[in-house]
């Protein structure tokens, strides 16, 4: 494993971290993380028990960032700056291979609106 993808991946870790209550970790590891909400709801029609919000591996050239609401609400993208919408890749996970303080607040800001989407919809 890449030093600075460690680096990387703690950074982001400790962000998400934050987000731990409500959310819970089904895995936390020194490579992979992730934060998921445990709580009975409906999505299109179906009963839940839990919806994955967010999480973090380590890959071998990059740290991919996966970001659930935006694929819940693809209209999220529009509050995205450029510097965060160039990594993402796919419908809803960021290739992040360097960090610097104004992405990580642009993560900050992405993760602070995708809890704010969940809370709204009764998610969490």
């Amino acid at each position: 494993m890449e030093k600075d993808l460690v680096k990387i991946f703690n950074r982001l870790k400790s962000i998400l971290k934050k987000y731990e209550d409500p959310f819970k970790s089904k895995v936390d590891l020194d490579s992979k993380y992730d934060l998921w909400s445990f709580k009975k709801f409906e999505i299109a029609g179906r009963e839940r028990d839990e919806v994955y919000f967010a999480g973090l591996i380590i890959q071998s050239k990059y740290v991919g960032f996966y970001y659930m609401p935006i694929y819940v609400d693809a209209s999220l993208k529009d509050v995205f700056e450029p510097d965060l919408l160039k990594l993402l890749k796919g419908k809803s996970c960021f290739h992040v291979k360097t960090l610097d303080d104004k992405l990580e607040g642009q993560i900050e800001d992405a993760l602070e609106s995708g809890y704010e989407l969940y809370k709204k919809r009764g998610w969490i």
